[in-house]
């Protein structure tokens, strides 16, 4: 068992204390570590000089002053870049401790319901009170021992077989758990081949970014030897930066697929993407979970739901690493809201951290994932990056994860955050171009003065080499850098090299896909060669001024809406907006097409809609990173109605025209109720954020080439007060933010079930312009081969599981433990896809929410016919986290069984009996 063991008190509560705590039934005190200045993303200000060129191998960024390498957060001056210039003895060496601050009580491992969650709140809450900086505790020494080298259980065909990233089991292989520990076994063997001749400095080295704009990648890590440093990009769309390269659908929108293949066909795209411009590891995918419907990034991730974002986040990665780019699972854990995300902490307890916001992580390291990247805040009082319970107990711990642990791009606090599990330090420089670094410099006198051993070192470089072995990156066919992130007109570092192939397609078909039909009355949709149309809303058009990428970092909309704003964000090479795409369609039917731009003009809009056949309203709602503000919404939004005064303009239109269509591309819900009653109104399409076809793609399903199928990964509520977690405003100065995420469990529509709130739109909603039927019920027990069943066994008794070591991603815990099989009929009279889902229904001993989304899949048929469906359940699935064993354990009492057509539409139900 590998272990860390403190020679001399660091913390006065440690964070593994800290999650006790907050698992407590009595209310807790947590801690608010002192932060640096709020900092920005990987913002696209361009430098005022030439970029500086990669480092040597004996890089090393300036150091910090011995009187300053101490952990305290202030900012470091920069002195000789010499690694032994001066000596830093251990008693100068300092760690930051946990101060108490009120934290209200939370779910526990036996909770019911929240109280909580049964009153409602204003959108936006000040949130509890600050707290001041800590005070800094010295300390000695730190011992490590490694996490054990990856094993595995015999491979069990079928069910448990040997795979490796560039070979990863068919999406459609229902139930099947790669074992990619021979694979990471061979990466390890030669990573340490490699650095066992290196230096203590070149090894350092590896592990320190070259500094902000130090490379032609937004991050960069020098040169050793012959291995040529990493070149690290975003984004989770795209390749940031990079010209002739495709604007992917965000992440929002391939989760409102539903469709595992087309989450895995997104991933091989983008990965081969990435890899033709050079990329080592592509930061993304992003799974951070969309627990507060405001918040700024909620669009590069996957939804609401832990199970949906997971099994996203899974084939997004299979799909990146089959393209041999190294995947970065982030951020890592608990950023879900923009506002002071460098200074909050989010207070979290040990049960709704494992069954929420770390079970999309957890899937990822099932996938092999390469890396991970840390998140800017602190959760339950400590930075996230420097974080021993979150960063070494639960993910290198529990999930056994064998790849290497990056920081934010300067999320980096302290130098000692390596022994508590920080790999990497990006961009490397602790404030953009401040010349200084926690690493570097600072972390080889840490090792020579004591206070980190060399093995911690040793540990870090074998991880980061590891994944550039497994990703076979190793070889000499694979691109080098080929674009300049910074300096993109530099023709001696921009080659200009088109690596979109034929994705255009991947794109179109996901955002038809994607696409969410709300309301339909009286088949409205899809629209049957109309005489005359009009589209309404600047949304419709193509930007007016300057083309689709007009703000830095598409931090503003003119237009059409296809992606949010931030480092998640790529450039349009080209941008079919609905204008373009409808008037092309329209010809084709000889329509009379016509159209209104001007969001503030609603008379005119108004009157632009009489007599026409259909008018289609364009409505958008925008958002993203922290580091700039548009209209007033600083990365999250202000408030959930559509920008533009979009109600007022649908209400205007719907006055003079009785078939009003409605489109929205929105980055996540909008309060739709000052129109959606409207009998004017006759449909909604939901189009998200589609990327470079989405005006194609809104052709296809409004003209009825493509059947809607898309189902919301969030609830859409009436009022923005029944949701169960709210944006928390406010943050003074650099003190410390508290953020509780008082709801437990109940989060989006667990909360909205719990409570007994009727929605507007129920996650999992999604029209057709078919019918579906679902019939023949039936639930079996899984047997096979190689049955770990004294495991199965106490897991049916409901007795404790290992922990340890790799417990949470075990074998008998994933494999397929119950077989849910069904019959579903189009009984319709055109060809669809129907999206099953399931959802377990836990006795109200187990202290779950109503109804938790357990599988869901994707079934196209013609009319008339019908189709079998099997879903496979896991003990993983069945299971909930008991905080005082630290194991996955199975509820007492009978598990009920629901399938259906959205998380409130029940077709079939059923039980599992232990």
């Amino acid at each position: 068992m590998r272990s860390f063991i403190l020679l001399l008190s660091l913390f006065c509560t440690t964070s593994h204390q800290a999650y006790a705590a907050l698992s407590s039934e009595s209310s807790s005190t947590l801690s608010g570590s002192a932060s640096l200045p709020p900092v920005s993303d990987k913002s696209s200000s361009a430098p005022s000089s030439s970029s500086s060129t990669f480092g040597s191998s004996s890089f090393s960024l300036p150091k910090l002053s011995s009187t300053l390498s101490s952990l305290s957060k202030s900012t470091p001056s920069s002195i000789s870049a010499s690694a032994a210039s001066s000596s830093v003895t251990s008693s100068a060496a300092t760690a930051t401790s946990s101060v108490s601050g009120t934290v209200s009580t939370v779910a526990t491992g036996t909770s019911l319901i929240p109280s909580s969650i049964l009153t409602s709140s204003s959108s936006t809450s000040t949130g509890p009170p600050t707290e001041p900086l800590p005070t800094p505790i010295p300390v000695s020494s730190f011992a490590f021992s490694p996490f054990p080298s990856p094993s595995s259980d015999a491979p069990i065909p079928g069910i448990y077989p040997v795979a490796s990233p560039k070979n990863p089991p068919p999406v459609e292989s229902p139930g099947l758990v790669p074992d990619f520990a021979p694979a990471w076994t061979e990466a390890y063997k030669k990573a340490k081949a490699k650095i066992a001749g290196w230096t203590l400095e070149q090894k350092v080295n590896v592990s320190t970014g070259v500094g902000w704009e130090g490379g032609v990648c937004v991050g960069n890590t020098p040169p050793i030897e012959d291995f040529p440093g990493l070149c690290l990009e975003d984004s989770p769309l795209g390749v940031r930066f990079a010209d002739f390269i495709t604007a992917f659908p965000a992440g929002i929108n391939v989760a409102t697929t539903w469709r595992r293949s087309l989450f895995r066909a997104r991933g091989v795209a983008m990965g081969e993407e990435h890899k033709g411009k050079g990329v080592n590891i592509a930061l993304g995918p992003m799974m951070n979970m969309g627990r507060i419907a405001q918040g700024g990034r909620n669009w590069e991730g996957f939804g609401a739901d832990p199970f949906l974002t997971s099994e996203a986040a899974y084939q997004t990665i299979l799909g990146m690493q089959s393209s041999g780019v190294q995947a970065c699972a982030k951020h890592f854990i608990n950023n879900e809201q923009e506002n002071f995300r460098t200074q909050e902490s989010s207070n979290v307890d040990d049960r709704t951290e494992h069954e929420i916001y770390a079970a999309p992580f957890l899937r990822s390291v099932m996938a092999g994932v390469a890396s991970v990247m840390c998140s800017y805040n602190l959760v339950n009082g400590t930075y996230a990056c420097e974080n021993d319970r979150t960063l070494n107990e639960i993910l290198k711990g529990q999930f056994g994860f064998q790849g290497l642990i990056m920081s934010d791009w300067q999320a980096t606090h302290s130098t000692v955050s390596a022994i508590e599990g920080l790999d990497m330090t990006m961009p490397g420089d602790i404030t953009f171009n401040s010349g200084t670094t926690y690493f570097g410099g600072n972390l080889t006198e840490y090792v020579l003065n004591g206070t980190i051993p060399e093995s911690r070192v040793d540990d870090m470089a074998t991880r980061i080499l590891a994944g550039w072995y497994l990703l076979g990156q190793d070889s000499p066919s694979y691109p080098k850098p080929n674009f300049n992130a910074f300096f993109p007109l530099d023709p001696a570092t921009n080659q200009h090299i088109d690596v979109q192939d034929d994705h255009a397609k991947v794109v179109r078909e996901i955002d038809g896909a994607s696409t969410v039909l709300l309301k339909n009355v009286g088949g409205a949709l899809p629209l049957k060669k109309p005489r005359n149309i009009v589209l309404i809303g600047s949304d419709a058009g193509p930007a007016h001024i300057a083309g689709p990428n007009e703000f830095s970092d598409q931090g503003g909309v003119d237009g059409i809406l296809a992606m949010g704003w931030g480092s998640g964000t790529a450039q349009f090479t080209y941008l079919i907006s609905p204008y373009e795409a409808l008037q092309a369609r329209a010809r084709q039917d000889r329509t009379t097409f016509n159209w209104f731009f001007n969001d503030y003009n609603q008379a005119g809009a108004a009157n632009a809609a009489i007599q026409q056949d259909a008018a289609i309203v364009f409505l958008q709602s925008d958002s993203g990173e922290g580091y700039i503000t548009v209209d007033g919404n600083a990365g999250d939004r202000k408030n959930l109605t559509a920008w533009h005064d979009g109600d007022a303009l649908v209400n205007a239109v719907a006055a003079q025209n009785n078939n009003t269509i409605v489109v929205i591309h929105s980055v996540g819900p909008l309060i739709l109720e000052p129109w959606i009653e409207n009998p004017n109104v006759t449909a909604v399409l939901w189009a998200g954020l589609g990327g470079t076809e989405t005006g194609n793609a809104i052709t296809d399903v409004l003209y009825g080439a493509v059947n809607p199928s898309g189902r919301l990964a969030y609830t859409i509520a009436k009022s923005p007060s029944d949701y169960p977690a709210q944006l928390v405003a406010g943050g003074v100065g650099n003190q410390i933010l508290n953020i509780t995420y008082s709801e437990g469990l109940f989060i989006d529509y667990r909360h909205f079930d719990a409570a007994n709130i009727e929605p507007r739109f129920e996650f999992g909603f999604g029209l057709s312009y078919t019918k579906f039927n679902y019939s023949n019920l039936s639930i079996s027990k899984v047997g096979g081969p190689d049955q770990d069943t004294a495991l199965e066994a106490n897991w049916a008794k409901g007795l404790p599981s290992p922990s340890g070591e790799g417990s949470s991603i075990a074998l008998w815990l994933h494999r397929p433990a119950y077989s849910v099989s069904f019959q579903v009929q189009n009984t319709g009279k055109v060809n669809g896809t129907e999206i099953p889902q399931l959802y377990l229904n836990h006795p109200a001993s187990a202290g779950e929410p109503p109804s938790i989304l357990r599988g869901f899949t994707d079934v196209a048929l013609c009319p008339g016919e019908e189709q079998t469906v099997t879903l496979t359940l896991s003990r993983y699935d069945l299971s909930v986290w008991d905080v005082v064993t630290q194991s996955w354990i199975r509820p007492q009492g009978t598990i009920g069984v629901t399938v259906g057509a959205s998380s409130r539409d029940a077709r079939l139900k059923g039980k599992i009996t232990m």
